[in-house]
C-alpha cells in the first residue's frame, strides 16, 4: 500500500535519523552489522513507525543472504562426502566418526535448503532468531570437531570456519560475530597444542594457529562492515524508489484533475498520455480514446499534428504558443491554443551521435480553449468593472428617485397633451433606468447566494407552465413549444435534486425562453425545452430555437454586459444568466448546431446533481 503523501516527509526524515543512530553507535558492541535494516531488536521495534518501516524494508536483504548462506553449506556438505570417498579411493585413511559427521552435515545442509519451510525459518522479525544461531553453532562445532578429529589427516578443515564467521558477522550483532570468531581461532589453538603433544614445533604451531585467527577475527570485522554499508544503501534506494513512487502518483493525480488538457507526444506524432481534459478537448462529444493513440488518425487533428511537427522540428514556437483549430465537420470547429514544452534529451544529448543513447525526446503539451481563455479573461475585467458598476448603481438610485417624484408632481399638474407625452417618456426611461440599476445590484460581487434544496424538474415545469400562460402559448403537438423532462412528466423514478434560489433558476429560464420566443418562427416545435440527467453527475437543461443562426462577431459577446442588438435592449440578460448560474456552481453556455439540424441555436444551462440520502428531509 503506498503511504499518503502527507506522511512521505516525516518517513523520509525518520530514515535519516535512524541512518545516523547506525552510523553513530557504530563503536558499540552489541549492535547488528545487519539489524538496523534488517529486522530490528525488539526495543527499536517500539521506536516508532518510521524505524518499522526501516525494517520491512530491508528484510529481503537479510533472507538473500541467509539462503545465499544455506545454498553454500549444502555445497559444502556435499563437497564434504565426496572429500572422503576421493579420499578413500585414494588410499587415504578416513576415520568412520568423520564421515558419519560429514554425512549427518550433508543431510541436514540439504534438508534445510531445499525445503522452503525451513529455509525461510531465518526470515522473522528478529535477526537472534533460533535458526540462524543453530546453523552457525552446527557449522563451528561441525567444523572444528573434523579439524580435531584427525589433524593429521591430508584434509584441511580450517578453511570451512570462515564460512560460520562469515554468516555471524553478517546477520548477527556485532558482539556474536566476534564470538564466533573468537571460538573458531581457540578451536586452532587447540589443534595447534594437540600438535605439539604429537611432537611438533609448539612456536611454530601457535604462530600458524594465531595467524589464522587473526584472519578470521578481519574477515569477521570487514564482512560485517560491507554488509552494513549494502544494507544502508538498499534502505536508502528502497526510500527513494517509495518517494519516487508518491510523487510520480501526486503528479498523476495533479495532471488528471488539471483544467487544462496535457499531452504527450513523440516524434512519431504517438500520443503516449493524455489527461481527461484533453480527451475532452479533442472530441467534437464526449471523450477521445485512452491513450496511446496517433494524431494522424483523425482528421480533425491534422492542424494540431502540424503544428507539434513544427515545434519539433524547430525546437519550440518563437511566441512560446500557437492557435489551431480543429474541425469536426458541418458546423463543428473548436479553436485551442497551444503551449509546447520538451522532455526526455539533455543539451549534451542534442551534440551526441545518433544511435549512441541519446534520450527519445518528448514533448508535453499544454491546450486550452481559446473560448474558454477569452471568457476568463473577460472574467476577470468584469469583475473590477462589477464593482465600479455597484457603487454608481447606489449613487444613481437617489437621484432617479428625485426625478421619479418630481415627474410624478408635473404629471398632476399637466394638461396639455404635449406635457403629458413628455411626463410618459419621462417616466418609461425612469422605469427602465429602476430596471437597470435593479440588475446591477442582483450580480453585484459578494452577494451571497441562497441556495435551497429544489427538485430541478418540478421547478422547471412550474416556470415553463406560468411562462407559457404569460405568453398564451399552448401546449400540444401544433405548439411552438416543445417540452421533454426527465422528471417528472416522464415518471422517472428519482428525482432531480439541486441546489438553487426557486427565483434564480427562474429568471435564467424566463430570460432564455424570452429570448427564444423573440426570435423563433410561428412553425410548430420552434422552440424546445429538454432537461436530461448526465452520467457525470449533472443536469442539463436545453433551450433551442429555430431562429437565425447568430454571427460569431455577436456570439463572442453574448455574455458581456451592457452588449445588446436591440435599440431598446440593456444588454444585461445573458451576463445575468451566467453570473447567477456561478453562483450555485453551474454554467451556461451557446451551441451553434450543425446545418442539417432544424433548431440551431441552443442554449444549455448545466448543474450539478445534489446527493440526497433517502431519509435527509428537504429543507
Amino acid at each position: 500500500m503506498t503511504p499518503a503523501p502527507g506522511h512521505a516527509e516525516p518517513q523520509a526524515a525518520e530514515r535519516r535519523r535512524s541512518g545516523r543512530r547506525v552510523t553513530d553507535r557504530g563503536a558499540e558492541p552489541t549492535q547488528a552489522w545487519l539489524g538496523s535494516f534488517a529486522a530490528a531488536p525488539e526495543p527499536a521495534a517500539r521506536s516508532g513507525p518510521g524505524r518499522r518501516a526501516d525494517a520491512g524494508t530491508a528484510q529481503p536483504a537479510f533472507q538473500r543472504f541467509y539462503r545465499l548462506f544455506l545454498g553454500a553449506r549444502a555445497v559444502i556438505g556435499l563437497a564434504l562426502l565426496l572429500a572422503q570417498g576421493a579420499g578413500s579411493v585414494l588410499g587415504l585413511r578416513a576415520l568412520l566418526p568423520a564421515l558419519s559427521l560429514a554425512l549427518a552435515y550433508a543431510a541436514q545442509a540439504l534438508l534445510l535448503w531445499l525445503l522452503p519451510r525451513f529455509r525461510d525459518a531465518g526470515a522473522g522479525p528478529s535477526l537472534s532468531t533460533p535458526a540462524v544461531a543453530a546453523t552457525i553453532v552446527v557449522d563451528v562445532v561441525v567444523f572444528s570437531s573434523l579439524h580435531l578429529l584427525d589433524p593429521a589427516s591430508g584434509f584441511n578443515y580450517v578453511a570451512l570456519l570462515v564460512l560460520p564467521v562469515l554468516m555471524a558477522a553478517v546477520l548477527t550483532p556485532r558482539l556474536t560475530s566476534l564470538a564466533t570468531a573468537a571460538a573458531a581461532a581457540l578451536v586452532l589453538l587447540a589443534g595447534a597444542w594437540r600438535g605439539t603433544l604429537a611432537g611438533g614445533d609448539l612456536a611454530v604451531l601457535m604462530m600458524q594457529a594465531g595467524l589464522a585467527g587473526i584472519g578470521l577475527f578481519v574477515i569477521a570485522l570487514l564482512a560485517g562492515e560491507l554488509a552494513s554499508r549494502l544494507a544502508r544503501e538498499e534502505a536508502a534506494a528502497r526510500g527513494s524508489l517509495e518517494l519516487a513512487r508518491q510523487q510520480a502518483q501526486l503528479n498523476r493525480l495533479v495532471i488528471e484533475q488539471m483544467a487544462d488538457g496535457v499531452l504527450v507526444i513523440d516524434r512519431r506524432m504517438r500520443v503516449r498520455a493524455a489527461n481527461p481534459a484533453a480527451r475532452r478537448l479533442l472530441a467534437d462529444e464526449g471523450l477521445a480514446p485512452a491513450a496511446p493513440f496517433e494524431l494522424l488518425q483523425v482528421p480533425a487533428w491534422q492542424a494540431l499534428a502540424a503544428a507539434v511537427s513544427d515545434a519539433f522540428e524547430a525546437g519550440g514556437w518563437g511566441d512560446g504558443q500557437r492557435e489551431a483549430v480543429l474541425d469536426f465537420g458541418p458546423g463543428g470547429q473548436r479553436q485551442l491554443r497551444l503551449r509546447a514544452r520538451f522532455t526526455g534529451r539533455r543539451a549534451e544529448d542534442r551534440l551526441a551521435v545518433p544511435g549512441r543513447g541519446a534520450g527519445e525526446e518528448l514533448c508535453v503539451l499544454f491546450l486550452e480553449d481559446l473560448r474558454s481563455v477569452q471568457a476568463r479573461t473577460r472574467q476577470e475585467k468584469l469583475a473590477a468593472m462589477g464593482r465600479v458598476s455597484a457603487g454608481i448603481a447606489h449613487e444613481i438610485r437617489n437621484p432617479l428617485a428625485a426625478i421619479a417624484q418630481a415627474n410624478a408632481l408635473m404629471e398632476e399638474d399637466a394638461e396639455a397633451p404635449d406635457q403629458q407625452r413628455l411626463t410618459r417618456i419621462v417616466s418609461d426611461n425612469v422605469e427602465r433606468l429602476k430596471r437597470i440599476v435593479d440588475d446591477v445590484l442582483e450580480v453585484a460581487p459578494g452577494a451571497a447566494p441562497s441556495a435551497r434544496l429544489i427538485d430541478l424538474g418540478g421547478e422547471v415545469a412550474s416556470v415553463i407552465a406560468e411562462w407559457a400562460r404569460a405568453e398564451q402559448l399552448e401546449f400540444g403537438p401544433s405548439s411552438r413549444l416543445q417540452v421533454q423532462l426527465a422528471a417528472p412528466m416522464l415518471d422517472t423514478p428519482e428525482p432531480m435534486f439541486v441546489r438553487f434560489d426557486p427565483d434564480h433558476l427562474r429568471r435564467v429560464l424566463v430570460n432564455l425562453l424570452d429570448n427564444a420566443h423573440r426570435h423563433a418562427s410561428a412553425a410548430p416545435g420552434a422552440i424546445r425545452v429538454v432537461l436530461a440527467r448526465e452520467a457525470s453527475g449533472h443536469a442539463r437543461l436545453h433551450v433551442a430555437s429555430d431562429g437565425p443562426p447568430i454571427p460569431p462577431d455577436v456570439e463572442r459577446h453574448l455574455f458581456e454586459p451592457f452588449f445588446s442588438t436591440r435599440s431598446r435592449g440593456t444588454g444585461l440578460g445573458l451576463y445575468i444568466c451566467r453570473e447567477l448560474c456561478e453562483r450555485y456552481g453551474a454554467s451556461i453556455d451557446y451551441q451553434l448546431r450543425p446545418a442539417d439540424q432544424p433548431l440551431r441555436n441552443e442554449f444549455s444551462v448545466t448543474i450539478p446533481l445534489a446527493a440526497v440520502t433517502p431519509t435527509a428531509p428537504l429543507p
